[in-house]
């Protein structure tokens, strides 16, 4: 099924390709990123600076990238981040003690503006690019494709980073933006009338976008969700390389073969979520509620094996939820609006995601690291069953509202 859905969405399949390509060249990075920094500081809260600085850069770029994203070509916004982002991934090259941390601090800040353009540009570009009917298929695939970047990136990172050093990881990751770049140069992207945007004032855009919102009852739920979920996700995002590096004492190998884990459970995603006809929203809420449970197994077991095997059950919960809100989305929102808003979902879940890793790796220090993943856990069930009771609530109101207008 995804070799066949790949090849009768042309356009999707190189643009797929080059999200594999440079998104496990990134990930081989952010692998040796991570041990290099515990094994030179050994300190929980500089690996929750690192991953914050890597996300809070959504706050200012996220909003950016969407209005670029609904003003002009998008094949060239693409392509100019991939290339513009080849030179902070190798300046990583230049950390050899303590003392340079700074650099990764700066680098990843950069990076991630990059991506914070990139990602809303990418994914606006998908509805116009696929058929209506492979919608939900193909955001199953985007979990796919994070999959074997964790797996290709992460698992792989690990050993490269383990048997080769740091700096080969960078230079690949480096190459990756390049390559990725040309896949993208080769893409006819569908013509957008971009004048009828560029001419229209920010803030009637805006209150637009903003009737959208309040006419939609699904898409309230899944950005108070996303606005919540990311204030805890901080949390696991931090402690899979405490659990790997300090808890199980496994290194770089430890960081990927976990990551890899996780790359498994996205892959797996897709034979679910293509089964999936309708419900996607309350599906979604309700794989929310399994990766919670799943994170509190987490924090109760110590053998390896088993944590891989916790890890890839929260990633196949995330991937099917994921492709269910992304498929919501992409169906409720007009495509005018459609890189604004997912420029705006990824503004407001990376930033606060930056957030919660700082504060997680804060934590840290008091806490003991099970404890407070066990906490995360709770807390992602009590906000899914929370957001299933208002979603029942509401829905009943609104088909009264609409009854009387």
């Amino acid at each position: 099924m995804k070799i066949s859905l790949l090849k009768q969405e042309k356009s999707y399949r190189k643009l797929f390709a080059a999200g594999i390509i440079n998104g496990i060249g990134d990930r081989f990075s952010q692998v040796a990123m991570l041990t290099l920094i515990i094994q030179l500081t050994g300190s929980g809260l500089a690996v929750g600076v690192t991953m914050a600085l890597r996300l809070l850069p959504f706050l200012l770029f996220g909003p950016l990238g969407g209005r670029l994203a609904d003003r002009f070509s998008r094949k060239r916004v693409l392509i100019t981040t991939d290339l513009v982002r080849i030179f902070f991934a190798l300046s990583f090259l230049l950390v050899n003690s303590k003392e340079d941390i700074w650099i990764i601090y700066i680098g990843s800040f950069i990076l991630a503006a990059g991506e914070a353009i990139y990602a809303p540009t990418r994914k606006a570009s998908i509805p116009r690019m696929v058929k209506k009917e492979n919608l939900l298929m193909v955001n199953s695939l985007e979990q796919v494709m994070v999959g074997v970047v964790l797996i290709g990136g992460a698992f792989s990172g690990g050993l490269v980073s383990y048997l080769f050093g740091p700096d080969m990881t960078f230079w690949l990751n480096g190459l990756s933006f390049l390559v990725a770049a040309l896949f993208i140069s080769s893409i006819t992207f569908p013509e957008i009338d971009f004048d009828n945007n560029s001419n229209q004032s920010n803030s009637r855009f805006l209150s637009e976008l903003k009737k959208v919102i309040i006419l939609s009852l699904p898409l309230q739920v899944i950005l108070l969700c996303e606005f919540i979920i990311s204030l805890l996700n901080g949390i696991d995002n931090v402690l899979i390389s405490i659990y790997a590096v300090e808890e199980y004492k496994l290194g770089e190998v430890g960081v990927g073969l976990f990551y890899g884990a996780l790359g498994i459970g996205l892959i797996t995603s897709f034979t679910v979520a293509k089964r999936i006809k309708k419900h996607f929203l309350m599906i979604g809420l309700f794989c929310l509620i399994l990766e919670g449970l799943g994170l509190v197994l987490l924090s109760q077991v110590y053998l390896v094996f088993l944590s891989f095997v916790v890890f890839c059950f929260i990633a196949l919960m995330s991937g099917i939820g994921n492709a269910c809100f992304d498929t919501v989305l992409m169906k409720e929102v007009p495509e005018k609006y459609q890189g604004t808003m997912f420029a705006l979902s990824a503004t407001i879940s990376n930033t606060l995601l930056g957030i919660s890793m700082f504060l997680a790796g804060i934590v840290l220090e008091i806490i003991d690291p099970r404890l407070l993943g066990c906490l995360g856990g709770i807390s992602f069930m009590f906000v899914a069953i929370s957001l299933i009771f208002m979603l029942r609530i509401k829905r009943k109101k609104y088909v009264k509202y609409f009854r009387n207008i």
